[in-house]
């Protein structure tokens, strides 16, 4: 029987770390993501832009259709690509980088999210939607408006999705968990952000000079063993951090 993890953003930070740690525990690991390794381990890649809906929509019915009901123990779904698109404030942040920024941060999850539920109906495996959210779901931080704004709502969705599957027989659990502050692409991005755009610039840098950032590796280490331990409860808001 197959254990299987699909991921999206597996090729890059915190997906990419959660993509070695369950694939070196034995599971079947599918990425999507705009990106792909050229020199990765035996995980499957799908190259798609999450922007890109009916893309979107086109690759997730080609994975199910190489899934075999029959033969999978556990089928687990991360929402984990994000952007924290541009960094100012509202009134100086385009239509179309907000709406951009919405697509990959929350409408790709409630498309991947609504197609996993979809098409795992019946399926008599574990099944699990856990969501890479954000401490900033609930900090307000002056120029992330949208990376705020869409990590409440990823929240949101998990609490939503929680309620309507929870009587249904071997329903989805859903979880949101927050890795707290990580060594990735975007942590970068946000120390070379200047001061004029983002007040709080300094604090992420104090992070990084004084090696208070985690390592992908170490978080999604983190969320395996929440995972195996059965911490990663239905409907649940989870920060890896109370767990050290």
């Amino acid at each position: 029987m197959e254990k299987i993890v699909i991921i999206t953003g597996g090729s890059k930070g915190i997906g990419h770390g959660i993509a070695e740690v369950y694939h070196k525990n034995g599971y079947r690991v599918i990425s999507i993501s705009r990106t792909t390794l050229k020199k990765e381990y035996a995980v499957e890649q799908y190259p798609c832009d999450l922007t890109d809906l009916q893309q979107l929509e086109k690759t997730i019915t080609e994975i199910f259709s190489h899934l075999d009901k029959t033969n999978t123990s556990i089928l687990t779904l991360f929402n984990n690509a994000g952007s924290l698109g541009t960094v100012n404030t509202l009134e100086n942040i385009s239509a179309e980088n907000i709406s951009n920024t919405i697509q990959i941060n929350l409408t790709a999850p409630l498309v991947v999210s609504s197609l996993f539920i979809k098409f795992t109906k019946g399926w008599d495996c574990k099944k699990r939607i856990i969501n890479i959210s954000s401490g900033a779901a609930i900090n307000p931080y002056g120029s992330w408006a949208m990376y705020c704004s869409t990590k409440a709502g990823l929240d949101m969705l998990t609490k939503v999705v929680a309620k309507e599957q929870k009587k249904i027989k071997n329903g989805v659990k859903i979880t949101s968990v927050y890795p707290g502050v990580v060594d990735t692409d975007m942590q970068e991005e946000v120390r070379n952000t200047s001061k004029e755009n983002f007040k709080s610039v300094q604090r992420f840098i104090d992070f990084y000079e004084k090696g208070a950032l985690a390592t992908p590796k170490q978080v999604a280490e983190q969320i395996y063993e929440l995972d195996m331990n059965g911490k990663l409860k239905n409907g649940k808001i989870i920060d890896v951090r109370n767990y050290k």
